[in-house]
């Protein structure tokens, strides 16, 4: 049986909240299974070591410009790619009649797939789990785990020293509505490095080079050491290597969970109950005043998340 799993979503976050789902369904069929996803998930470089996965396949579709799989066009030619591959099943996360109608076209006999035009309210993590455990006849978890090879972490972990803390900072964001201020971060540093030694790995999107900067800059730079030059499986190990996460909602908070990492996320404009709730190594900070039903998109509340709060959550979790 040879599996073609699509995941229609744009984040690298996203990507992640599926991996448990893409490991149970290779399990079911006794083989690894390619995945279709868009470059955005950073898919090929997330699942480069993962046993359970076999190849990833672009979905070249584009929000700002056409690409090779939009339109008329490009549905008849991802059709004929996936149709030289010869499938036997697909599982389909998502409502679109598109990728129906294009599994149909490459031959492929046996489809499943969220209920049709019903995309409206569909929770991202809840609507896979409930659609997984179906087709599986199976309990599944909602818990991912990042696979990636045991030499790389060993190697990575020869260059970071044991003799203090290692943290990562998340100090990007989708949005400037959804990042905590740079100089909380400095803050933070600070009075961390008080109670406890440490080194910090800072990440972010290619296009905040500027937040890092500001950090390196200010006077903790020198306790801080840049991720943005490396690419995606080049900082898995790094990060596999970390005692804590602590930054914003954003795709590096995503794979530090996944990492088995403990996970301090600061939600401030972004739904708590569907990105926040799904792994046990997340731990939520929400601005005061709100509760994790209210913080969502357009909470707006960044300015009232306590700084006292994320600090005694990173020392509670840096101690136990």
């Amino acid at each position: 049986m040879k599996v073609l799993i699509l995941i229609n979503k744009v984040g690298l976050g996203d990507c992640i909240l599926h991996i448990n789902y893409i490991h149970e369904i290779s399990k079911k069929y006794g083989k690894p299974v390619s995945i279709l996803a868009k470059k955005n998930t950073r898919a090929k470089d997330l699942f480069l070591d993962d046993p359970h996965i076999n190849e990833v396949i672009t979905l070249d579709r584009l929000n700002s410009k056409f690409g090779s799989h939009d339109g008329f066009n490009g549905f008849f030619k991802l059709a004929n790619d996936i149709k030289e591959k010869k499938f036997d099943k697909a599982f389909i996360f998502n409502s679109s009649i598109r990728y129906f109608l294009i599994c149909k076209y490459a031959g492929i006999k046996k489809i499943a797939q969220y209920p049709l035009f019903k995309k409206k309210g569909q929770h991202i993590v809840n609507t896979a789990k409930i659609f997984t455990e179906n087709e599986l006849n199976k309990i599944v978890s909602t818990q991912p785990k990042l696979l990636i090879s045991e030499e790389k972490i060993l190697k990575a972990r020869k260059d970071i020293s044991r003799s203090h803390k290692n943290i990562v900072l998340g100090v990007s964001a989708s949005g400037p509505t959804k990042r905590w201020g740079i100089k909380n971060f400095i803050k933070l540093v600070k009075k961390i490095n008080e109670k406890y030694s440490s080194k910090f790995y800072l990440v972010a999107g290619k296009n905040d080079q500027e937040l890092i900067d500001e950090i390196l800059n200010s006077n903790i730079g020198s306790d801080c050491i840049s991720l943005n030059n490396l690419k995606i499986n080049e900082i898995l190990p790094i990060i596999a290597n970390c005692n804590l996460y602590c930054g914003n909602d954003t795709g590096f908070m995503h794979i530090s969970a996944a990492l088995n990492l403990k996970t301090v996320a600061l939600f401030m404009d972004s739904p708590v109950l569907a990105y926040g709730k799904y792994s046990k190594n997340i731990n939520v900070i929400i601005p005061e005043g709100e509760a994790e039903e209210t913080t969502t998109h357009d909470t707006l509340g960044a300015e009232k998340i306590s700084f006292d709060k994320v600090y005694n959550k990173c020392i509670e979790l840096l101690t136990n």
